[in-house]
């Protein structure tokens, strides 16, 4: 019995290195999982988008737009990070699953997420630029999904910005076309369409307005 004891506390000393090696190594890494797995860069795009339609090339301050970014990321991820932490935190804190196990389970609902973001065209389109034989979109191997997903997230957060601009783009030309009317050539046309935008972008709720509508473009 103290034979099993000393070899059990023995083991429990063995792993935990391991473990702390593996916590350091997630925790590393979940900067790029944030950036380039999840719904952070098409929001932070569109966000920083309609800052630049706006005319206010620092309000918002980037931190603020990264917060809010990261808040919505967190709301439209929630299925999926719960789903992550009963299949593969949970039973990996529980000691059930060893840490190849655990990443390999947490995988599997991220990976749901990008293929449903995901293009077929975006995916064989990489590869082909990593030479490998097409396969079908689920079976794709990570390094052929993650650029895949990101590029197809930026051409949606391009997109979506198109459409916001088109309003304030209006805002400018009417703005100038009524200076140029009145013979005002001097005056610049963003000193007075600047705060018509930001009155129009408030009576309208546009900051909630924007947040609804990049959330609900996730599939």
């Amino acid at each position: 019995m103290d034979d099993l004891f000393s070899l059990a506390h023995a083991s429990s000393h063995a792993t935990a290195p391991l473990d702390v090696l593996v916590g350091l190594t997630l925790i590393s890494i979940v900067p790029f999982l944030l950036m380039m797995c999840t719904s952070f860069a098409r929001i932070v795009v569109v966000l920083s988008l309609v800052r630049s339609a706006i005319g206010t090339s620092s309000l918002p301050p980037n931190a603020v737009l990264s917060g809010l970014a990261l808040v919505l990321t967190l709301v439209v991820m929630g299925p999926t990070l719960q789903r992550i932490d009963s299949e593969a935190v949970h039973p990996y804190a529980s000691g059930k699953l060893s840490p190849s196990q655990a990443l390999e389970r947490a995988m599997v609902p991220l990976r749901a997420f990008m293929l449903r973001q995901t293009r077929a065209d975006d995916i064989a389109l990489f590869e082909r630029v990593a030479h490998r034989v097409s396969e079908p979109a689920d079976r794709a191997p990570i390094t052929v999904l993650v650029p895949a997903f990101v590029v197809g997230e930026l051409r949606s957060a391009f997109a979506i910005g198109f459409a916001l601009y088109l309003p304030f783009v209006a805002i400018d030309l009417a703005v100038a076309a009524m200076l140029m009317g009145l013979g005002m050539m001097m005056l610049s046309p963003p000193v007075v369409s600047l705060p018509v935008k930001l009155l129009l972008f408030v009576m309208v709720d546009g900051w909630a307005l924007v947040c609804a509508g990049v959330a609900a473009s996730f599939r």
